[in-house]
């Protein structure tokens, strides 16, 4: 299974400009219940990604005001991007080696298409072997 068919059946790319502001993405993650979503820039281009941790690690923890600050300011730009014709055991793997929770995918044109999240992985590993899904559950999601 390759990343095209993982995202194949979604409607919608979730995504919003380095220029809107912390507040404004903070209120578009809880509309869309989404944990992060990808940052144009001014051309469309992928520029960043913005997450849930990103505003309360380096905003709301720091007493910042997210009303006049941009998601520019906090959006992190060391991105991990896979194509859609990577395979489903290579994103796992990719997530695995990075320790990251999603892959920002990007077509050949280098167009943003959206994430694949662990979530996403975790829906095929399921419906696949049950056993398999509460391995990684387990890695993912460790017991305290």
């Amino acid at each position: 299974m390759r990343v095209s068919e993982l995202i194949g059946s979604r409607k919608e790319v979730y995504s919003i400009s380095e220029e809107t502001t912390v507040m404004d993405a903070a209120k578009y993650l809880r509309e869309k219940q989404v944990r992060s979503v990808g940052v144009l820039d001014g051309t469309g281009r992928l520029a960043g990604v913005v997450s849930q941790s990103d505003i309360s690690d380096k905003v709301a923890a720091e007493n910042k005001c997210p009303a006049w600050m941009k998601v520019s300011e906090i959006m992190s730009r060391d991105l991990l991007t896979v194509s859609p014709d990577m395979t489903f055991e290579e994103s796992l793997r990719a997530m695995e080696q990075h320790g990251v929770y999603h892959l920002l995918i990007l077509d050949t044109q280098k167009r943003y298409r959206g994430m694949l999240s662990v979530s996403d992985l975790l829906k095929v590993l399921a419906a696949d072997s049950k056993g398999r899904a509460d391995l990684l559950e387990s890695y993912m999601f460790p017991a305290r």
